[in-house]
């Protein structure tokens, strides 16, 4: 049996489909997944970093009205515009009390795009995504 170039044009098609990583897709607009309506200021410690394109996590516990810790993940930037803006995988340890103001998610769950992060020294860095959605709240020091 011979294949057309039309047959195996689609084959191939489906074959790199398939191998490309689903995180491609991953990718999303501020207003796809959070609210701008919804602005939030967390404080907690630090207890894990995921260094991950897209976008790095801060999750952090912050205690409720009950006193109980809720985890709460905070989406900030890509690695690298964190590491432009002095935020890197050293400079911000496990256990690290934060105070980060962002956005909610939309689903209201327990996610929050992180637009401020405020060290303990008082120090703030941006930590936001700007430019895909995202709130022209001041908060990103290239916005004009």
């Amino acid at each position: 049996m011979s294949l057309t170039f039309k047959q195996i044009a689609t084959i191939a098609s489906f074959v790199i489909a398939a191998l490309v990583p689903a995180q491609i897709n991953a990718h999303h607009a501020f207003g796809a997944e959070f609210d701008a309506n919804r602005p939030l200021t967390l404080r907690g410690k630090v207890v894990r970093i995921e260094w991950v394109n897209p976008h790095a996590w801060f999750i952090i516990n912050v205690e409720n009205d009950s006193g109980e810790a809720e985890e709460w993940w905070i989406e900030g930037g890509t690695p690298n515009t964190l590491l432009r803006r002095g935020i890197h995988k050293r400079s911000i340890k496990i256990g690290t009390e934060l105070l980060i103001e962002g956005y909610q998610a939309k689903d209201r769950s327990n996610r929050a795009n992180g637009r401020n992060m405020t060290l303990a020294s008082g120090q703030k860095l941006f930590m936001g995504s700007s430019g895909t959605g995202a709130p022209q709240d001041g908060a990103d020091p290239t916005e004009h």
